[in-house]
């Protein structure tokens, strides 16, 4: 059915004509054309709507009949995402036909409060460095923060490898924003190892349009949520970047010339953020742990968007450069890196005790690599020494 026509095209942000009041925000519409081209309504203004594009608008005409195609972006929901490569819209991008059983809206309500379970038990990663200085519960939010190049993605493999050996929990991989060539590595990786029937993959790959990139995420989310309350598993989440999805959404409302805040992020931030985070939690069916890698601009901790993303994460994984010129690896720096479980009531005060002795040493080390240096190690105490 017909429900109106396009009178504007700018760039990603199309504005319709309605010619049927049954239109609503989050409606996608499609003309089909020589191409077919697809939207999402994001706002209605008496006769008119405002759309972004799901894909490239080349090739598009003012006057285009519009239909409504369904009620917002529809992916699979049942066992045959596993194994599966997908773009932000549900198609499978890895040439194998999928025949839907299943599909659900991928913006559908988020768990509520009484279905939360906050006393989910400890999750050990294999990762001797995290497990001891950053351990994990499930349900937990980590964020990966790090520069270009300090070894986020190859961590994210590491830990999809070791919690599937440890647990069988099936993971989904998100890649919002990154290289499209290293989301080829990954999926290779992943065939190499027999873990690729044990994920789901979701790109919206840096050279895609913004909505792609930022709908990655909300298609990710859905697939986890399958295997936590259908198949009552707990889930691991990769995102890969969630920085990038924060990048996209600023595109889109720089597009849709809304109000912007410093360094060009849009004004509602922090609600687009916890639409994420808010449906990354434990049940009593299972639960979602998520690990999302943190890109910081410029290397810049005091970024509003960094600062935003991580008011909502239960601990951080920070990934050092200096740590890396030594050489160690995963270049974590345990001082930074932190985690809400650390405290004496949930993980004992055996090892909490051990984690404030094992800072304590650390920091004397360094104290003493300077004096070292311009003394000698003869010059240190015996306590000193055998620091």
């Amino acid at each position: 059915m017909v429900v109106g026509k396009i009178i504007s095209i700018f760039d990603i942000s199309i504005e319709v004509i309605l010619s049927d009041d049954s239109v609503k925000i989050g409606d996608i519409l499609v003309v089909q054309d020589d191409n077919s081209y697809a939207f999402e309504v994001v706002s209605i203004n008496n006769v008119s709507a405002t759309c972004i594009s799901l894909n490239s608008t080349r090739g598009l005409k003012k006057g285009s009949e519009v239909i409504k195609l369904s009620e917002g972006v529809e992916i699979e929901y049942s066992d045959r995402i596993l194994g599966r490569v997908f773009d932000s819209y549900g198609a499978p991008i890895d040439d194998k036909k999928l025949e839907s059983i299943n599909k659900r809206n991928i913006n559908h309500e988020t768990v509520t409060l009484k279905d939360v379970d906050v006393s989910a038990s400890i999750l050990w990663t294999g990762i001797k460095v995290i497990d001891f200085f950053a351990p994990l519960q499930k349900g937990f939010r980590m964020g990966l923060l790090g520069g270009a190049g300090v070894g986020k993605t190859v961590l994210i493999k590491e830990l999809i490898h070791n919690v599937y050996a440890s647990i069988n929990a099936n993971a989904v991989f998100v890649g919002a924003g990154e290289r499209s060539r290293e989301g080829k590595e990954l999926y290779e990786d992943m065939k190499e190892s027999n873990l690729l029937d044990k994920m789901s993959m979701v790109f919206g790959a840096m050279g895609d349009n913004p909505v792609s990139r930022s709908k990655s995420v909300y298609a990710g989310l859905t697939m986890a949520e399958y295997l936590r309350d259908e198949k009552s598993q707990d889930v691991l989440l990769f995102i890969d970047n969630i920085y990038r999805f924060m990048q996209a959404k600023s595109e889109i409302a720089t597009e849709l010339k809304q109000l912007l805040i410093e360094n060009g992020y849009p004004a509602d931030m922090a609600n687009e953020i916890s639409k994420i985070e808010e449906r990354i939690s434990s049940t009593d069916k299972g639960s979602i742990t998520s690990f999302q890698a943190i890109y910081i601009p410029a290397d810049d901790y005091n970024d509003e968007a960094v600062q935003t993303i991580t008011s909502y994460m239960d601990g951080q994984i920070v990934l050092d450069r200096k740590v890396a010129e030594l050489g160690l690896y995963p270049a974590i720096d345990v001082f930074k890196s932190t985690s809400k479980l650390v405290d004496v009531e949930k993980i004992g005060e055996r090892h909490f005790k051990l984690i404030e002795d094992v800072l304590r040493y650390l920091t004397r080390y360094k104290e003493l690599e300077e004096i070292i240096a311009i003394l000698g190690i003869e010059e240190l105490s015996e306590e000193d020494k055998r620091i």
